[in-house]
């Protein structure tokens, strides 16, 4: 008779954080990932190859990112401060910056408490050691966007592996992540060059996805 196996999983935080009673939490609070971001929209197509920096703590996100739009190429380098209330969008080449306020609320990388799980699923192959990575699969909804998610997260150190979501507004965006390092590779991409402290203050958006 085969046997049943009772998976127990729990929603998880996106550091290593060991408590006083030797329980390991895994709560990833910086992590230096690359992304593949596409966007399906009312009009226009949108991808994007991005070198993504990201630090909870401090609640700061920087991007380095590539892509095409239009049917034209174009480079963002987009450092967001959200307890400044400030991003800056930077032309490291031409030494100017623009700068706006940061309307929109930090969201860390984690499974939010009311998504549902949909199940534990093996990416690549059982067959042999090695070629395998076992996941679980998260959805839920954000009611004051109209949004729904899916979120895919590593079930050993809930690496983010994609994300899926979509709105009226938005439309369908996909998320993949990809050479996902713990830690913070250079913290230096969270100062903003001198040149931006003198740009004027304009205003923002309240929508995370605009800098894209």
């Amino acid at each position: 008779m085969e046997k049943v196996y009772k998976v127990q999983v729990f929603p998880c935080d996106i550091c290593l954080c060991r408590l006083p009673s030797s329980v390991l939490l895994w709560v990833i609070t910086h992590l230096s990932p690359a992304l593949s971001i596409s966007q399906i929209g009312q009009s226009e197509d949108f991808q994007a190859i991005a070198k993504f920096n990201y630090d909870a703590l401090e609640q700061r996100i920087h991007f380095g990112e590539f892509g095409y739009y239009q049917n034209k190429t174009f480079h963002v380098d987009a450092l967001l401060l959200y307890k400044e209330g400030v991003m800056y969008k930077i032309n490291r080449h031409n030494k100017t910056c623009t700068r706006k306020e940061l309307k929109s609320s930090f969201h860390p990388l984690k499974v939010p408490h009311n998504a549902t799980l949909l199940g534990q699923v093996v990416l690549g192959s059982m067959s042999h050691h090695g070629e395998s990575l076992l996941v679980n699969s998260w959805a839920g909804e954000i009611p004051e966007h109209k949004a729904k998610y899916l979120l895919t997260f590593t079930k050993l150190g809930c690496i983010p592996v994609s994300c899926l979501y979509n709105s009226p507004k938005t439309g369908g965006i996909t998320i993949s992540f990809f050479n996902n390092i713990v830690g913070i590779v250079d913290p230096n991409v969270f100062i903003p060059p001198p040149y931006c402290t003198t740009a004027t203050l304009e205003e923002g958006s309240n929508d995370f996805f605009s800098i894209f």
